[in-house]
């Protein structure tokens, strides 16, 4: 039965790692916050750091309709046991624009016309999940630097080894993942009110077990929601 599923860390199928967040700890940004995964066998740390809103540069990239966030996605060089290249990649800038779009239905910044608001995410440790630890670390960082928001977001990753659905999915199980042929990484973004901002499947999933993870994810995204607005709140004591 899937409530007697344990996992190679011995976590329950729908058990969270261990999650740590803190906010204030760039001094020059305008907000910066720190979000983490901690498991039995290393974590994923992101650290987010946002500069603006602040004029556009160069001035034809400038919007007189709306403010133009900007996301940027970094994995450190020594984030991985195998030292990765430093500097953009397809990757990156694919998960930065992704990251984008997961933040962007909750942020009202259209007032701030002609302007930018940059968002750089940089990953210290990963041990998988990492873009969901850089939207957590990201909307907190927001938050932080007053910008107006409907709402806090926060991401989770549902991983399918065969026919088990996992939730917060580390290294080892997502090294199975791309092994396996039954195998799905589902990485999910909710609002604290439950609306779904952000979803990708990689991998095969029925319908069925898609409306599974994606009741899994929003009442995980519970549990990181507390951690962030705990975060947030010390800051301000």
């Amino acid at each position: 039965m899937a409530k007697e599923f344990k996992r190679h860390d011995g976590r329950k199928f729908n058990e969270l790692r261990k999650m740590g967040a803190k906010v204030g700890i760039v001094p020059n940004a305008d907000g910066s916050a720190e979000f983490w995964f901690e498991g039995v066998k290393g974590r994923t740390k992101a650290i987010a750091a946002v500069y603006g809103p602040k004029k556009m540069h160069p001035q034809h990239l400038q919007d007189p309709k709306k403010c133009t966030l900007r996301c940027n996605y970094n994995m450190m060089s020594f984030s991985v046991e195998d030292r990765i290249r430093p500097g953009p990649n397809r990757r990156s800038t694919e998960i930065s624009k992704i990251i984008q779009w997961a933040l962007e239905p909750v942020l009202m910044i259209d007032e701030y016309k002609n302007m930018v608001i940059d968002v750089h995410m940089n990953i210290v440790d990963a041990n998988a999940s990492t873009r969901c630890a850089a939207i957590n670390a990201a909307a907190m960082a927001l938050a932080h630097a007053g910008i107006p928001m409907r709402d806090m977001v926060s991401s989770v990753s549902i991983g399918k080894l065969d026919k088990q659905l996992v939730v917060d999915v580390d290294k080892t199980e997502d090294c199975v993942f791309d092994e396996g042929e039954g195998a799905s990484d589902i990485p999910i973004t909710f609002t604290n009110n439950g609306r779904m901002t952000h979803i990708q499947i990689d991998g095969n999933i029925d319908k069925k077990q898609l409306m599974e993870a994606v009741n899994l994810a929003r009442e995980a995204c519970k549990d990181i929601y507390e951690v962030q607005k705990k975060a947030l709140k010390e800051v301000g004591e």
